[in-house]
């Protein structure tokens, strides 16, 4: 039995892992998804184009708290985040065709304020 757990908590801490070395989830803890600091501006529209037509993504609206003319990184992220947060935040709705990246550091900014 003994092997069982130990072969299991191998496993977990395993597949909480993504390339890089980065921390999915650490015994339930908190995450956030963000676009991968390497992704294509075609993947961030189409990320931004996808989240946005399954969650409300009016917080990046002009004159709301997380619009950043002319930064499609973060506005990338903030639509990826809010489609991880309204799916339960499970790893795979962090996917998005391999840019997605779970993090357990809160990205939040000045006013823009990720939950």
């Amino acid at each position: 039995m003994a092997k069982v757990a130990a072969a299991l908590s191998l496993s977990f801490l395993i597949f909480s892992f993504i390339p890089g070395g980065t921390l999915m989830m650490v015994n339930g803890r908190k995450s956030w998804c963000v676009a991968k600091p390497s992704s294509d501006q075609a993947t961030l529209l189409a990320n931004i184009n996808f989240a946005c037509s399954q969650v409300d993504c009016r917080v990046m609206q002009k004159g709301c708290p997380c619009f950043s003319p002319d930064n499609l990184m973060n506005h990338a992220s903030i639509a990826m985040n809010l489609y991880y947060q309204a799916k339960g935040r499970n790893k795979w709705n962090c996917d998005f065709r391999g840019s997605g990246l779970v993090v357990i550091s809160n990205p939040s900014y000045a006013d823009c304020i990720y939950d």
